[in-house]
């Protein structure tokens, strides 16, 4: 199986597709309830749904960048505001989180070789 898509609530759609795009992302469905973006890199897509309701999401997505840190000084730069700059964590992944216009969580990350193969790794099968 491979993972074809993540779908993130929002509360106002044009807010969250310039978020998006402005990120870098290419929006490939456009609807007023429904978006989908294709990733820059890879063929991972992912969308957003208009939620009419209060919602409280507490899912993370995660997006992998080589240059990290070139990445987020440049988005600083345009003007995103980061709830925490890269970071070294205690996984050996390096991190720097922001958050979208609806408050979804977002870790702009790089793991490299830890990130299927971390020194801890197990392989379970049924």
């Amino acid at each position: 199986m491979e993972l074809n898509q993540i779908t993130l609530p929002v509360k106002n759609m044009d807010d969250a597709v310039n978020f998006y795009l402005k990120l870098g992302f290419t929006q490939i469905v456009d609807t007023p309830h429904y978006s989908r973006f294709s990733c820059p890199e890879g063929n991972s897509t992912f969308s957003l749904s208009l939620e009419s309701d209060e919602f409280e999401n507490s899912s993370v997505i995660y997006f992998e960048h080589e240059k990290l840190d070139e990445l987020c000084a440049d988005l600083s730069q345009r003007g995103f505001q980061f709830e925490q700059l890269p970071t070294e964590q205690r996984y050996l992944w390096k991190e720097a989180i922001l958050k979208d216009p609806s408050g979804n969580k977002i870790k702009l990350y790089w793991a490299g070789e830890n990130r299927l193969n971390p020194p801890w790794k197990v392989e379970k099968h049924i």
